[in-house]
């Protein structure tokens, strides 16, 4: 049976703060953050705007009426939920109108979660032919203004429908995962902003990958040169070519030329949104795909590294299916970023430094000048968060 994924889209918030404006009142080179890490843009989410309304907003336009019908698993990886309890996915399977008799979870460890959610819902494609399954990684990454950590925040969700007989990429059964309890980024549950060992924290996915891949390879019999591309977790855009490089030393120049081509159309999207931790994989194949000048083929291999702070790794691999490319939806995704709001230093602030009532009472929310999407959180009443659609 061929499972894997039938439909994807991705959502961002329609805010931004341009990055050489933001280097330029920080008093800092724009080319530190335009070439050193390679981000241009940076997703600035309003208080309307959380996991549950990116992640439902993320899914509404690839779902139809038999989608609903029979998908009946929705997993929401995120490392940015909204309650210590109820699932995010709960929220979203009543947003959507998903069929009552689904199973709605979320999932947590850190940027894995939405490749555990994928796991999943293979697994369960496989025991269950027929039905579908909804895997979404949303979230919202901060580290706070003026601090080392700002210029690579962002936010966004991805959504992918998992099917038999998928439309666009099929997963193959061979992955290889790797564990470690380390320290290079966490967020204790008293904290609203990550703590990051910057320097640690890149050289623990380089070695993730590194230590993953060979292991991969014995398993798989896959060489490097097998690959048409290999997507990556994003945090910023030049960071997965780190990993990448030292790989492809002993490969001949037409593959090294083409998994680093290949590479740069993977990573636009990121450049322009920027790390949207659980989704961030994805976005990375979405951009890859869109971006592709013919050059990808039905069946041509591609390689997936996912990473998720604290750690964990994996890598798998997946073929593309013939007609793929008549199922992406590149033109919706390049409207969405070419018309969004560019944000002032001030409205950025301004935006960044609001918070949620944490008080008994009602409390409406409102951004319309801003936010124009179509699932928005619109009040707080009681501590229950309720969500609207704009008609």
């Amino acid at each position: 049976m061929l499972i894997g994924i039938d439909k994807m889209n991705f959502f961002t918030p329609n805010t931004y703060i341009d990055l050489v404006t933001l280097a330029e009142h920080r008093g800092i080179d724009p080319n530190k953050f335009t070439v050193g890490i390679g981000q241009s843009k940076m997703a600035v989410p309003t208080i309307t705007q959380d996991t549950v309304s990116m992640g439902a907003n993320a899914s509404l336009p690839i779902l139809d009426a038999d989608d609903l019908n029979k998908i009946d698993l929705i997993v929401v990886g995120t490392e940015t939920g909204i309650d210590e309890s109820k699932s995010s996915a709960s929220f979203i399977h009543q947003l959507l109108n998903i069929q009552p008799f689904a199973k709605s979870v979320e999932v947590k460890h850190a940027c894995y979660g939405a490749t555990a959610g994928l796991m999943m819902a293979k697994d369960y494609i496989k025991a269950h032919p027929g039905r579908k399954a909804l895997v979404i990684g949303s979230d919202i990454s901060r580290y706070g203004l003026n601090t080392s950590g700002e210029v690579t925040q962002g936010a966004g969700a991805v959504a992918m429908l998992i099917s038999e007989n998928p439309r666009i990429l099929e997963i193959e059964d061979t992955s290889v995962s790797m564990t470690e309890s380390i320290f290079d980024f966490w967020r204790p549950n008293y904290r609203d902003t990550a703590i990051v060992d910057g320097k640690f924290s890149n050289e623990a996915y380089v070695k993730f990958f590194t230590t993953i891949w060979e292991e991969f390879s014995t398993r798989s019999s896959y060489k490097i040169a097998d690959f048409k591309a290999f997507c990556f977790h994003l945090p910023y855009s030049k960071m997965g070519k780190k990993a990448l490089l030292p790989v492809l030393e002993n490969e001949s120049q037409e593959v090294s030329d083409l998994l680093l081509t290949n590479y740069e159309l993977s990573t636009d999207y990121t450049r322009n949104i920027g790390n949207i931790y659980t989704g961030s994989l994805y976005l990375s194949l979405m951009s890859l795909l869109d971006s592709d000048d013919n050059t990808l083929k039905a069946n041509d291999l591609i390689g997936f590294f996912s990473y998720g702070s604290g750690a964990v790794g994996e890598i798998f691999s997946g073929r593309l299916v013939e007609g793929y490319e008549k199922h992406l939806l590149k033109d919706e995704h390049q409207a969405m970023i070419n018309n969004r709001y560019d944000l002032s230093i001030e409205e950025y602030e301004a935006i960044f430094t609001k918070e949620l009532p944490k008080t008994d009472g009602i409390h409406p929310l409102s951004e319309a000048k801003y936010d124009k999407s179509h699932f928005y959180l619109s009040s707080i009443s009681e501590h229950q968060r309720h969500y609207n659609e704009r008609q």
